[in-house]
């Protein structure tokens, strides 16, 4: 277990049962429906709205405003990649946090969930100026109350990212940014599902062409992916997508836009909470080990937590989200 600052020191360990230490369990149940099975208050109470974004994006979300809450505050959940916001860990940890008296608000980047129709143009990872617009004005929600954000995996990047611009475009009473299992360099994470066990690869790859041919119903005139959908591998659809990024000369160039490496960390005037595990499948936990160091981030690597898991008791008991209630706290 490794902490890249001692300012978070009172977290309890992970502690996982005995047959939940295995990697590939903690993955899968991390986005297993039944966790998010039983009464669910938070979703009970969830309104959708749809955020327009200051270049004609319209990005679709759900707010949940907490009768109960006491100045609590309100968090913004970011899903990850090919997720939204109904993904299970969405809605387990926003019904935990809103058990404990936070307002919820779920946001869907563009083409997730059930947003495609809402934009033409198509989701790339490197969209940040949507996704804060999309983020700032959801803060809107909390009033004068305390705000949060947790993202996961590609969503742990946006926040990690909306984090930083936050240093130069503030969000009014941003406190705190938790990133669970973040996809720092999409590069290596990209080649990391190609290479890795296949049960990974299959499921991205078949909700990432779910989604195209979504998009190609919807808007037959602009495309016609054609024999790119037979393609195996997550690096070589990215490549064969690019006629439809114009402004990226090739998937290298892309993947650039969105990596955070070195010192970028440096630049945080908010605290940030990386949660990640040394034996992620999906997520190289280098990336986060070789992060430089900020008085503002905090690094909180587990032996065991898989992707996005951290299940210590399958499906009632998750350390994230207990850990997120502690630090919103």
């Amino acid at each position: 277990m490794t902490s890249g600052s001692s300012s978070n020191a009172a977290y309890k360990p992970f502690c996982p049962r005995p047959w939940l230490r295995n990697a590939h369990l903690q993955s899968i149940l991390a986005s297993s429906r039944i966790r998010a099975s039983g009464p669910n208050p938070m979703a009970d109470a969830a309104r959708m709205m749809i955020l327009e974004t200051g270049d004609g994006t319209r990005l679709m979300g759900y707010f949940s405003e907490n009768p109960a809450a006491d100045g609590s505050g309100l968090v913004t959940l970011l899903h990850g990649w090919e997720g939204s916001a109904d993904s299970a860990y969405i809605l387990s940890t926003a019904r935990y946090l809103y058990r404990k008296g936070f307002s919820i608000f779920r946001l869907n980047y563009r083409d997730h969930g059930d947003s495609h129709h809402l934009n033409e143009g198509l989701f790339h990872g490197a969209l940040l100026d949507e996704t804060f617009s999309g983020v700032l004005q959801s803060s809107k929600l909390a009033g004068r109350n305390p705000f949060f954000i947790i993202g996961f995996s590609l969503g742990a990047n946006f926040a990690m990212r909306i984090a930083l611009r936050h240093a130069c475009e503030p969000i009014s009473g941003l406190k705190h940014v938790i990133a669970i299992s973040p996809s720092l360099n999409p590069h290596r994470t990209t080649l990391a599902v190609d290479q890795g066990p296949l049960i990974y690869r299959l499921y991205f790859m078949r909700k990432w062409k779910r989604s195209l041919r979504k998009k190609e119903v919807i808007f037959p005139h602009r495309y016609h992916f054609g024999d790119i959908l037979k393609e195996k591998t997550l690096l070589g659809l990215t490549e064969a997508l690019r006629d439809y990024y114009p402004e990226f000369s090739n998937y290298m160039e892309y993947f650039r836009q969105y990596t955070i490496a070195g010192d970028a960390m440096k630049k945080l005037t908010v605290p940030v909470t990386v949660i990640a595990s040394e034996d992620d499948p999906v997520v190289p936990v280098e990336d986060v080990i070789c992060l430089h160091n900020s008085p503002f981030l905090n690094r909180i690597i587990f032996r065991y937590g898989g992707h996005c898991g951290f299940i210590e008791r399958f499906p009632s008991d998750c350390w994230y989200e207990q850990e997120a209630a502690r630090l919103f706290s």
